[in-house]
């Protein structure tokens, strides 16, 4: 069945199917709901600022790495305003590790306007969400529907999933998106909004999953198209995955005694605001002495040792390897213009992001960093 022909015949269907699905979804949903800490318990009205919170986090990133980070928000900025009220520094610091660092950017920037702009309190309609910074279409749905119960279908990547094998959507994404919102939209139920859409999302984290779906366990088993074709796991359908060109480079790991040299990225740009050691350009086919010409330049500093092996580490879109260079400084060395000496005992409390603590980890000699 084509996408056009799926959508006809399944986002018009009788009535009595209308109804049964998404009532099928909310029964499953009720027995089998995920216990998450941002979600509310069932009967309780969701926060507003953990939906939001969530959100952001778990953009590019899995349900078990968010935990952790999640916590340690909102034991520290229990709501909108304490964070609106932090430094941009003091939530990059606490997100560091977590990766895609525009996010917490924008997470930052987005409390100090609810803060500002709302008194605190968030928008309750897509539209409002839409205008606050990092909110773009998926999570101002998410929000409307899951913290104030707005009759919106938010698509993710398990929804994506989730739909695309019960219409058995032929066409590849991302061109499909916009025929999977419209057919994920016939799964909302009349009330309950935000639970329909955290029901499909549960159902593809557990039951829908990628590989070898448990679909004898899935409410919408009797009607789903791939299953009865037996084609689950080829969707959804997807382009081949571009991979890009590698860039190569070198980090400088300088000591001063028990200090490491450091310097903040440009606010702007990958990596924006993070903490680093002092580096070359990040570029194709960068020839290893073309990116030590690069090197910090300090008096009285000890010659450059090259560590054995590179520091590799994969951005969204492009694959990295870095050289890493030491040297020591002389006591009292005063740091080159933009750069600053941190305690190297200090460090985690440093925004670093993983593929510095990569750096630092093998130019000290330190347990490897973990990975992103």
């Amino acid at each position: 069945m084509s996408p056009k022909s799926a959508l006809k015949a399944k986002s018009e269907p009788s009535q009595p199917e209308t109804a049964s699905r998404p009532l099928a979804l909310l029964a499953w949903y009720d027995r089998h709901r995920r216990h998450l800490p941002w979600r509310a318990a069932s009967g309780e009205a969701s926060d507003p600022y953990r939906v939001w919170l969530s959100e952001i986090m778990l953009q590019q990133t899995t349900v078990k790495a968010v935990g952790p980070y999640f916590e340690k928000f909102v034991a520290r900025w229990p709501d909108v305003t304490a964070l609106g009220r932090a430094s941009q520094d003091d939530v990059l610091r606490m997100w560091a590790g977590l990766g895609y660092y525009s996010r917490a950017r924008n997470l930052h920037a987005c409390a100090v306007a609810v803060t500002r702009e709302h008194g605190g309190v968030f928008p309750d309609t897509e539209e409002g969400l839409r205008a606050l910074p990092g909110i773009g279409p998926y999570t101002a749905a998410a929000i409307a529907a899951i913290a104030f119960d707005r009759r919106t279908m938010p698509v993710d990547g398990n929804i994506e999933r989730v739909v695309s094998r019960l219409f058995a959507v032929e066409e590849e994404l991302p061109q499909s998106k916009p025929l999977i919102q419209q057919l994920a939209a016939t799964l909302l139920a009349d009330a309950r909004a935000g639970d329909s859409a955290q029901a499909l999302m549960d159902l593809g984290a557990s039951i829908c999953t990628p590989k070898k779906p448990a679909c004898s366990l899935c409410p919408l088993n009797d009607d789903c198209i791939a299953r009865a074709q037996g084609t689950q796991e080829s969707f959804p359908r997807k382009a081949p995955k571009k991979s890009g060109t590698l860039r190569r480079g070198a980090a400088f790991v300088v000591t001063r005694g028990d200090e490491l040299l450091v310097r903040s990225r440009p606010e702007k740009g990958l990596l924006g605001g993070m903490t680093e050691v002092p580096g070359s350009d990040w570029l194709a086919g960068q020839e290893d002495a073309t990116a030590k010409q690069q090197a910090p330049a300090l008096k009285g500093l000890s010659r450059w040792q090259r560590r054995v092996g590179v520091v590799t580490h994969v951005f969204t879109h492009f694959p990295l390897e870095l050289v890493v260079y030491t040297a020591k400084a002389e006591a009292r060395t005063r740091a080159p213009a933009g750069m600053r000496w941190v305690p190297i005992a200090t460090l985690a409390g440093e925004a670093l992001p993983n593929v510095m603590r990569k750096v630092i980890a093998h130019g000290l000699r330190l347990p490897p960093a973990p990975s992103s």
